[in-house]
C-alpha cells in the first residue's frame, strides 16, 4: 500500500464533516488515486454511514465512477434506503441489475429491502423476493431477517411468518424482527408467544418487547416487563419513560426519571425530552424549573430538542418569559420547531400580534415555514381574534409556499371566524371544505354555536345530530394541579375517595363564599342539555376544574400561584368562578384548557373573556 493511499486512508477515519471529505476527495484527485476502487470504495462508505449529510455528495461521487463494483453499488443502495428518499435506492437497484456484470449478493438484497420497508411497498418487496428466491438468496439469514422486517412494516404478518418459518437457521436478530412484525399489526398475543419460544435473548429482545407493550397502551405489562430486566439501557429507559408520559401517566413517568438517576445512570436526549413532555402536558412547573437546574449542571443545554422541549414545557406551564429566554439563549441556529414552538407559546397566552412578528423574523432568518408552523400562526390569529391575518396566512400556505392545507389548517379557519362570530362564514367554510370534516371540526363548531348562541337550541341541536350520526363522542373533562411536586387529576363525576372529598368539601366553602362576597350566580345558559334549572347548576358546579382549584386552595401556601391543566376548553361559568376565586381570595390562578392560557388575577382574565 502507497504511502499516499495510506495518508489518505487515515484523512478519511478522523473525517467528521462533508467540508472535509470534499477536501480529502480534491486530494485523491491530485495524487491520482481516483481510479482505485479500494479507496472510491471506501469514500463513498464514508459519505453514506458516518455523514449523516452526505448521501447525494455519494451520489455524484458514484456517477463519476467508471466501473462502480457491486460492494459500490450497495454501499450507495444502504445509504439512499436509509435516507429521506429511500425510492432512490430502488432506481439505483435496477441500473445494477442492467449496468453491472456482477450478480447482486446477500448484501444488496438485506439493503434494497430495507428501502422497500422504509416505503411500506410490499408490491417492490414481493418484486424483490422473488429476485432474491431466483438468486437462491431467500433462505440467506441476513436475507431472510430482511424479508420479515419488510413484510411486517407493510403490515403482512402471515408472509413473516412464513418467511420466519421457512429459514434454516435463526439468530436472536431474526426472532426480534418476527417479535416486531406481530406489534406492527398489534398482535400481541403472538409476539409474547414468540418471546417465550426464543431459544436466547438479547436486550435488544426485551426492548421490543417494551415497546411494543407501550405502543399498544398495555402500560402494566410493559411496566412488569420493564422491572423483570436484569440489565437495562438507554433505550430501555427512555421507552418506558416516554410511553407513560404519552399515555398520559405522568406520575409514573417522573418516577421513572428519578428511578433512573438513583440508578447512577445518566439520561439522554430522550430520556430528557420525554420527561420534560410529561411536565408540558401536566403542567408541572415546579418539576420542570428542577430538571432545568439538571440540565444546565449537566452540560446538556447545547442539545436542540432538549431546548425545545424546555421551552414548550416553560410555555405550557405559563411561564412564557422563560420559555422567550430559553429560545433567545439557544446555542446554534434555531430550528424549525424551535420557531414554531415559540410561536404556540405565544398563541396560548393570547399574544397573536407577536407571534405574527416572530413568524416574520423566522422568514427573514432564511428558516421555511411546514405545515405546522402554519397550524400554530392561525391558531394565534384565532385566538387574537386576527380574522383578516388569519385568511392571508391561509392563502400565503397554499399560493406561497405550496403547503396543501390539512384537516388542522381547516379547524383553524373554522375556530377563527367561530370564536369572533361568524358562525354562517364557519358553517360555510366547512360546507365548502374539499375533504370531509371530523370530530374536531365539529366540535369546534358546536363550540361557537354554544358562545354565541345558546339560545338558539336548533343550530345546537343540529350540530349535534350531525355528530351523533357519524358516532361520534365527547371527550370527558379531567383537569390536573401540582401540589409539592406530586400531579393530582379530577375528573367530573369520578367516584368519592379521599382526595375528592377534600376537594368537594372546600368546593361548597367556596362557591357559597362567592355568592355572598362576589355575588356568584351560576352561568347555565351554556349548559346545552333540555333540563332543569337546578341540574344545570349543579352540572356546572361539578366541573373538574372547579375542583382542582379549591384542592390547591386547600392545600397550595398561601400566595402561591394555582396552576391547573385541563384537557377540555373552559366554560363560561368556571371561567366567572375562577375570575371571582381570583378577586375574594386575592390569589392567582394559570389555567391552561385545550385551546389558551387564562391567567386570573384581582377579578379579571388575560384573554380579556375572548376564547
Amino acid at each position: 500500500m502507497s504511502s499516499s493511499l495510506t495518508h489518505c486512508l487515515s484523512l478519511l477515519n478522523s473525517c467528521k464533516t462533508l467540508t472535509s471529505l470534499k477536501q480529502i476527495h480534491a486530494n485523491v484527485f491530485k495524487t491520482g488515486l481516483d481510479t482505485d476502487p479500494f479507496l472510491v470504495g471506501k469514500l463513498l462508505l464514508h459519505c453514506t454511514v458516518a455523514l449523516s449529510d452526505s448521501v447525494d455528495y455519494a451520489w455524484s461521487l458514484f456517477r463519476h465512477t467508471p466501473k462502480p463494483d457491486v460492494f459500490m453499488y450497495n454501499t450507495l443502495i444502504r445509504g439512499l434506503a436509509e435516507s429521506d428518499k429511500p425510492q432512490n435506492s430502488i432506481i439505483v437497484f435496477i441500473e445494477m441489475r442492467k449496468k453491472s456484470l456482477s450478480s447482486p449478493d446477500s448484501f444488496s438484497f438485506a439493503f434494497i429491502l430495507k428501502a422497500a420497508a422504509n416505503l411500506r411497498s410490499l408490491g417492490d418487496g414481493i418484486q424483490l423476493h422473488c429476485q432474491a428466491l431466483t438468486h437462491g438468496l431467500d433462505i440467506h439469514l441476513f436475507v431472510g431477517t430482511t424479508l420479515v422486517s419488510m413484510y411486517g412494516e407493510c403490515g403482512c404478518i402471515g408472509s413473516a411468518r412464513k418467511v420466519f418459518d421457512e429459514m434454516h437457521e435463526r439468530n436472536v436478530v431474526a426472532w426480534n424482527a418476527v417479535i416486531t412484525a406481530c406489534f406492527r399489526v398489534g398482535n400481541v398475543k403472538d409476539a409474547r408467544k414468540m418471546f417465550d419460544l426464543m431459544p436466547f435473548r438479547d436486550l435488544t429482545s426485551w426492548n421490543v418487547m417494551l415497546a411494543g407493550h407501550v405502543k399498544e397502551g398495555e402500560l402494566e405489562h410493559a411496566k412488569k416487563m420493564f422491572l423483570e430486566m436484569s440489565v437495562r439501557d438507554d433505550v430501555s429507559w427512555s421507552t418506558i419513560i416516554v410511553g407513560f408520559a404519552h399515555n398520559g401517566s405522568f406520575d409514573e413517568a417522573f418516577g421513572f426519571f428519578r428511578e433512573l438517576l438513583r440508578d447512577g445512570s445518566r439520561p439522554n436526549e430522550v430520556s430528557l425530552t420525554g420527561v420534560l413532555s410529561a411536565c408540558a402536558q401536566a403542567g408541572a412547573f415546579e418539576l420542570g424549573k428542577i430538571l432545568h437546574g439538571f440540565i444546565e449542571k449537566s452540560g446538556l443545554i447545547w442539545i436542540v430538542s432538549v431546548n425545545n422541549a424546555l421551552l414548550d414545557t416553560y410555555s405550557k406551564c405559563g411561564n412564557l418569559s422563560m420559555a422567550r429566554l430559553v429560545f433567545e439563549r439557544m446555542p446554534d441556529k434555531k430550528s424549525i420547531v424551535s420557531w414554531t414552538s415559540m410561536m404556540v407559546g405565544l398563541a396560548m397566552h393570547g399574544q397573536g400580534e407577536e407571534a405574527i412578528r416572530l413568524f416574520h423574523e423566522m422568514e427573514k432568518s432564511e428558516t421555511r415555514p411546514d405545515g405546522i408552523t402554519f397550524i400554530s400562526l392561525l391558531y394565534a390569529c384565532s385566538h387574537a381574534g386576527l380574522i383578516e391575518q388569519g385568511c392571508e396566512y391561509f392563502s400565503k400556505m397554499k399560493d406561497v409556499y405550496n403547503i396543501k392545507p390539512a384537516i388542522e389548517h381547516y379547524g383553524c379557519m373554522v375556530d377563527l371566524y367561530g370564536r369572533a362570530g361568524q358562525l354562517q362564514k364557519a358553517y360555510e367554510f366547512v360546507s365548502q371544505m374539499p375533504i370531509p370534516p371530523n370530530d374536531i371540526i365539529w366540535r369546534t363548531l358546536l363550540g361557537a354555536c354554544s358562545i354565541h348562541v345558546a339560545e338558539k337550541w336548533k343550530d345546537v341541536a343540529a350540530v349535534r345530530r350531525s355528530m351523533t350520526d357519524q358516532r361520534l363522542k365527547k371527550t370527558p373533562g379531567w383537569s390536573m394541579i401540582e401540589v409539592n411536586k406530586i400531579m393530582y387529576t379530577f375528573m367530573a363525576g369520578k367516584k368519592q375517595d379521599k382526595i375528592m372529598e377534600e376537594a368537594y368539601e372546600m368546593l361548597k366553602d367556596i362557591l357559597l363564599r362567592l355568592r355572598v362576597e362576589g355575588g356568584y350566580v351560576p352561568e347555565i345558559g351554556t349548559v346545552l342539555h333540555d333540563i332543569e334549572e337546578e341540574e344545570k347548576e349543579d352540572s356546572v358546579s361539578m366541573h373538574s376544574e372547579k375542583f382542582a382549584v379549591a384542592f390547591g386552595i386547600a392545600r397550595l401556601c398561601e400566595g402561591k400561584t394555582i396552576r391547573i391543566v385541563k384537557n377540555l376548553r373552559i366554560c363560561r361559568d368556571c371561567h366567572v368562578v375562577m375570575k371571582l376565586i381570583s378577586q375574594v381570595y386575592k390569589l392567582e390562578i394559570a389555567v391552561r384548557d385545550r385551546s389558551r392560557f387564562h391567567s386570573f388575577k384581582n377579578g379579571s382574565c388575560s384573554c380579556g373573556d375572548y376564547w
